[in-house]
């Protein structure tokens, strides 16, 4: 890709040294005990500093050589002590919202007098003139207590995330929230990546460019080291350093692919087409010789794939709140693939790849954001005062308001993202929200909606939004456009949705005062007035049954059936609109042989069992049981 080449010599290009305005200055950078993400941008920041001639102590439990392999100079010092513990997670995929906030309290709230004290007097022994955070939550206390101004320099804060753990923890556990944002409010402001959560308790924000670690060597360079032919395609996995126990197969690339796995255990055996990277690897450098990656959403391999227009196939990650917001931010620059988690344990790859190579992402914003930020670090430190951002007031008042749902909500309900914050469009992706109408304008509207169908039964009870509804089903028949700057930019759902109807054949439309009444409870409502009542937050749900040999499957789902070397077998697909405002997929896919035994459907326990093996769809299994006296279809 020409255009990826170019963005990395603007990178080496726009990577100046940041001039030093005092001879120097002395940074305590302190980062966080999660992942390898925050010590890869942090790397990128302390780099600017130390080649303005500063001195950098970072503190840290990451190993040394993420540091070490970018600077190596007397005036990095590394110290090696946790003060936060991040996420726990139970594997590369699921986080364990409970052990999390636990280790939390292990880690930073029952010794936390004695780590403030300790802080404090090592920041005066190093004569600190600056703390920077990534976004240690003590570190902003302590540094108060010692008199000394600090930065945070982060897309996501704990408390935020540690928001939704409360749901499954208890709410007792949430004074360690309140801890946590009280530690940030003494930070003098947020210096806010790219891809960015809701964060109320910073006082005032500045935005910087994505925090990018630059290429050392060509995608020709790379693969020549590899001895990889250019008409060979690469695949970078790369699901950090969490062991998954996952076997990789052979078959799950496609013919004339390899895979380059990062992170991989010593003891693991990996077939001929997947190559073993040493534990030190850099990664920017394999990014530049790659095709696709395929991993998980974080900040390292969002922002080096945004950066170096390497599309990316993602697989969703359990109870991890920052991902919605770089999942958004991703495909709005047409960078991404989602494959769903079952497609890559069972290996069934091939249609994700090849959709990727489709891809043509289109990130042109700037990617210097460890040169910008080490600038305005520097002059902090020499005591410059940055203006007030006029508009904090209100940033930190919507911020707050979606973290007080988060904390508020009832249980069981995604993490949305509210339309006003992310100027998202509405649930179907077409029109605002439905004005009232007169009685002139229903005619009118009903008229609009039904002369793309013949409606064979029933009646539209002059109600706005099931008139919208089919108006909005009528319109997946024209298809859809791509494109991020469409006038109208269309949901992977409605682009998913367009395809799975015949036209010609009969669609049922059900409307349904809620959700839940819908999706759970629809064996129990039928027949029943409820499901026309004139309530303003109904669910619309349109089906269809076919025929195996009619079906239009999505390319993975006939790539399933084809691997297995059966005919035409039915499936069942769901498109559920407005999954852009919450943390949740937008379609979803099984071969109905698997709820069948023999002749007859398996039962609500092995439904159950079935569905909680994979965490993103357990609440399937919830549907199916949950209250329902009979199996119902």
């Amino acid at each position: 890709m020409p255009s990826r080449d170019m963005k990395m010599r603007i990178i080496e290009e726009n990577s100046n040294h940041v001039s030093s305005a005092r001879d120097h200055l002395v940074f305590a950078y302190y980062v966080t005990g999660h992942g390898f993400g925050h010590a890869t941008r942090v790397v990128e920041v302390a780099r600017h500093l130390v080649a303005a001639g500063h001195d950098v102590h970072v503190v840290t439990g990451a190993p040394d050589f993420v540091f070490t392999s970018e600077i190596q100079s007397p005036n990095l010092f590394i110290r090696k002590v946790l003060l936060d513990c991040g996420a726990v997670q139970a594997d590369a995929l699921t986080v364990d919202r409970l052990a999390s906030l636990e280790k939390y309290s292990q880690t930073a709230v029952v010794p936390r007098a004695s780590i403030l004290a300790t802080e404090v007097e090592w920041l005066n022994s190093i004569k600190a003139d600056l703390v920077i955070s990534d976004v240690v939550p003590v570190a902003c206390r302590a540094a108060a207590d010692a008199g000394i101004r600090s930065v945070c320099v982060t897309n996501f804060s704990w408390d935020f995330i540690y928001a939704e753990y409360v749901m499954a923890a208890g709410y007792h556990h949430r004074s360690i929230v309140w801890q946590i944002a009280e530690d940030y409010s003494h930070c003098e402001f947020l210096l806010r990546l790219p891809g960015y959560c809701p964060m109320p308790a910073f006082c005032d924000v500045f935005d910087v460019p994505l925090v990018v670690r630059r290429s050392h060597k060509s995608r020709a360079e790379v693969r020549s080291e590899l001895g990889i032919g250019e008409d060979v395609k690469l695949v970078l996995f790369n699901f950090g350093g969490q062991q998954a126990g996952w076997t990789l197969k052979q078959e799950s690339l496609p013919e004339g692919w390899l895979c380059l796995v990062c992170a991989a255990s010593d003891n693991q055996e990996l077939p001929p087409n997947f190559i073993k990277l040493a534990k030190d690897v850099y990664t920017p450098d394999l990014i530049a010789a790659c095709d696709v990656m395929l991993g998980k959403i974080g900040y390292g391999t969002f922002s080096e794939a945004l950066a170096y227009k390497l599309p990316f196939v993602f697989v969703r990650r359990d109870y991890f709140n920052e991902e919605p917001f770089l999942r958004n931010m991703l495909e709005y620059y047409q960078g991404g693939v989602e494959m769903i988690r079952r497609d890559l344990l069972t290996g069934h790859w091939r249609p994700y790849l090849e959709r990727a190579l489709s891809l043509k992402p289109c990130y042109e914003d700037g990617i210097n954001g460890g040169e910008v930020a080490a600038r305005i670090l520097q002059d902090t430190a020499i005591g410059k005062k940055y203006a007030s951002n006029k508009f904090s007031g209100a940033r930190r008042l919507r911020d707050a308001i979606i973290l007080g749902y988060q904390l508020q909500r009832a249980p069981g309900r995604d993490i949305g993202i509210p339309e006003w914050y992310t100027l998202a469009e509405n649930e179907l992706g077409l029109r605002p929200a439905l004005p009232s109408v007169g009685p002139y304008e229903k005619s009118t509207l009903a008229e609009s909606c039904i002369e793309n169908f013949e409606i064979l039964h029933g009646d539209l009870h002059d109600l706005p939004d099931t008139m919208a509804f089919l108006k909005s089903l009528a319109g997946l028949n024209c298809g859809v456009e791509s494109g991020k700057n469409t006038e109208k930019r269309q949901f992977r759902e409605r682009m998913a949705a367009s395809g799975i109807f015949n036209w010609e054949d009969e669609i049922f439309v059900a409307r349904a005062p809620g959700r839940l009444d819908v999706m759970g409870g629809i064996a129990d409502y039928s027949g029943s007035l409820v499901l026309q009542m004139p309530i303003k937050e109904a669910c619309h749900v349109a089906v269809q049954r076919n025929h195996p040999s009619k079906h239009k499957l999505w390319k993975h789902a006939l790539a399933r059936q084809q691997a297995k070397g059966q005919g035409p077998i039915p499936v069942l697909q769901i498109v559920s609109y407005g999954s852009e405002l919450s943390n949740r997929a937008p379609t979803f896919d099984m071969d109905l042989p698997y709820l069948m035994d023999g002749q007859q459907p398996i039962t609500y326990e092995k439904a159950y069992k079935f569905f909680a093996q994979d965490p993103s769809q357990k609440w399937v299994g919830s549907i199916y049981c949950r209250n329902n006296p009979r199996f119902d279809v």
